[in-house]
C-alpha cells in the first residue's frame, strides 16, 4: 500500500541523574565525593533511505521513543549515553512540527540526516560541586527530558517530469509504454489512486524520471477528490506534461480540461501554476480526435504551449514528444531546481524553549512550578545545610526570587516549590 502522509509522536531519550556518591575505601577514611554524571539521552535521527517508497512502516507504529541516558554512578562512573533511534524515510520525505507547521527538514538526497528531536542532557554528579567550601556535596542533579513532539511526514515524489491531466485521459498507459512501468490501467476514472514512477530511456544515454500523477477533478485545491494526494507530488517536477483526451471520449471538452487543471494549479501554489508545461493531445486513435486537434492547438500554440500528437494505445507520436521533454530538461540544468520547501540546508530546527517555571499565586500561596523545578527538587536534600544553601542560590540566579518580589510577596508568606513549602524571609 502506498502512503504519502503521517502522523508520528517522537520523543527522545531523558538524560540520566547524577549520582550522589563518596569514595570509601580502607586507608581512605575521607576519600571526597565520586558521583558520576548521567548519560546523555537518545536523539530521534530520520535519515533518507533510497530504498523505501513508501511511508506504510509508520501507519500502525505512531510512538517513538530513543533509549534513556543511564545513571551515573561512584568512582565518577559516568553513565552511558542513550542509543539514538534512527527512523528511516523514502528520499523526498518532509518533516514538519504538527503543531506549528514549521518545516524541520526536507530530505532530498540519499543518505542525508536530520535530528528531530534531541535527547536530554546527563544531571551533573555530586563530585562536580565539590569545592574547597563545599567539600562533601550531598546532592547531584538530575537529568534532562528529551524533547517530545507530534510530527507530520509528507512524502513527495522526486521525479523530472509529472504527467498531468484529468482521470481517464491516458496518463498511465504513456507512463507504461515509454518506461516500461507497470501502473493499474482500466478504463474508468481514478484508476491511479497512487503516484507511479518510471525512467525514461532515449539515444545518447539521455534519461529522466517520470510520474504518473493521480488525475484530479474541480475542488482538488480544496482537497475534494483525491486532491492534495495529486497536487503534493508535482511540487517537484522541474516540466509538467499535460495530458488531454483530445477525442473527448469521456464526453468532456480537451479545452475545458486543460483550463481547469490550470486553475486548479494555480488556486494551490501560483508557482506550481507557472512550472513549463507542454502538451501532449493523447486518444489520436480514436473519432473526433482530428477535428478537435485542430482547435486545441490552434488555441494553445497562440499561448505558447507546445502541442504533440500522441496515441498511447498504438505508440504515435510518444518518441517525439519524450525527446521533447529530455531537450527542455537539458536547458533547465543550468539553472538550479527550486526547493519548494526552501529547507534543503537545514539540518536541524531549534525551537523556542519552554519558559524553565512559572509562578502563580493561589489561595495565597506562590507556587513555583515546571520541569525544571521538579528536576532541580530532585537533587536536594534539604535537611541537609550545603544543599539547602545550593538550592537558595540556584534559585536566586534563576530569578525565582525577582518574580516572586514583583508578585508582592512578604515576608512570612508561603512558596510552594514541587511539593515542598517554604516560609519567605527576606
Amino acid at each position: 500500500m502506498f502512503v504519502d502522509m503521517v502522523k508520528i509522536h517522537t520523543a527522545a531519550g531523558n538524560g540520566g541523574h547524577g549520582a550522589v556518591s563518596f569514595r570509601r575505601e580502607k586507608y581512605i577514611p575521607a576519600g571526597g565525593p565520586d558521583g558520576g554524571d548521567g548519560g546523555r539521552g537518545g536523539d530521534i535521527v530520520f535519515e533518507a533511505d533510497p530504498g523505501m517508497k513508501t511511508l506504510m512502516d509508520f501507519r500502525y507504529k505512531k510512538r517513538y521513543r530513543a533509549e534513556n541516558g543511564q545513571n551515573g554512578a561512584g568512582f565518577n562512573k559516568t553513565g552511558k549515553n542513550g542509543e539514538d533511534l534512527v527512523l528511516k524515510v523514502p528520499v523526498g520525505t518532509v518533516i514538519k512540527d504538527s503543531d506549528t507547521g514549521i518545516v524541520i527538514a526536507d530530505l532530498t538526497t540519499a543518505g542525508q540526516r536530520v535530528v528531530a528531536a534531541r535527547g536530554g542532557k546527563g544531571g551533573k554528579g555530586n563530585a562536580r560541586f565539590a569545592s574547597a567550601v563545599r567539600q562533601a556535596p550531598t546532592f547531584a542533579e538530575s537529568g534532562y527530558d528529551g524533547e517530545e513532539r507530534w510530527l507530520v511526514l509528507e512524502l513527495k515524489l522526486i521525479a523530472d517530469v509529472g504527467l498531468i491531466g484529468f482521470p481517464n485521459v491516458g496518463k498511465s498507459t504513456i507512463l507504461s509504454v515509454v518506461t516500461g512501468a507497470k501502473p493499474k490501467i482500466a478504463n474508468y476514472p481514478f484508476t491511479t489512486l497512487t503516484p507511479n514512477l518510471g525512467v525514461v530511456a532515449l539515444d545518447g544515454d539521455r534519461t529522466f524520471v517520470l510520474a504518473d500523477i493521480p488525475g484530479l477533478i474541480e475542488g482538488a485545491h480544496r482537497g475534494v477528490g483525491l486532491g492534495h494526494d495529486f497536487l503534493r507530488h508535482i511540487e517537484r517536477t522541474r516540466l509538467l506534461i499535460h495530458v488531454l483526451d483530445v477525442s473527448g471520449s469521456e464526453g468532456r471538452d480537451p479545452l475545458e480540461d486543460f483550463r481547469q487543471v490550470n486553475r486548479e494549479l494555480e488556486r494551490y501554489s501560483s508557482k506550481l501554476a507557472e512550472r513549463p508545461q507542454i502538451v501532449a493531445a493523447n486518444k489520436m486513435d480514436l473519432p473526433g480526435a482530428a477535428e478537435n486537434l485542430a482547435r486545441v492547438r490552434e488555441e494553445l500554440e497562440k499561448e505558447g504551449y507546445e502541442v504533440f500528437e500522441v496515441s498511447a494505445a498504438t505508440n504515435r507520436g510518444l518518441d517525439g514528444l519524450m525527446n521533447r521533454a529530455a531537450d527542455l530538461i537539458d536547458t533547465m540544468e543550468q539553472q538550479p531546481q527550486e526547493d519548494i520547501e526552501q529547507t534543503k540546508k537545514m539540518r536541524y530546527y531549534r525551537f523556542k524553549q519552554e519558559k524553565p517555571y512559572t509562578i502563580e499565586k493561589i489561595d495565597g500561596v506562590f507556587e513555583v512550578k515546571g520541569k525544571w523545578v521538579d528536576r532541580l527538587m530532585a537533587g536536594i536534600n534539604i535537611d541537609r545545610d550545603e544543599s539547602l544553601k545550593y538550592f537558595q542560590k540556584v534559585i536566586r540566579k534563576r530569578g525565582i526570587i525577582d518574580e516572586l518580589k514583583k508578585m508582592g510577596i512578604s515576608n512570612g508568606d508561603t512558596v510552594r516549590i514541587g511539593q515542598t513549602e517554604f516560609e519567605y524571609l527576606e
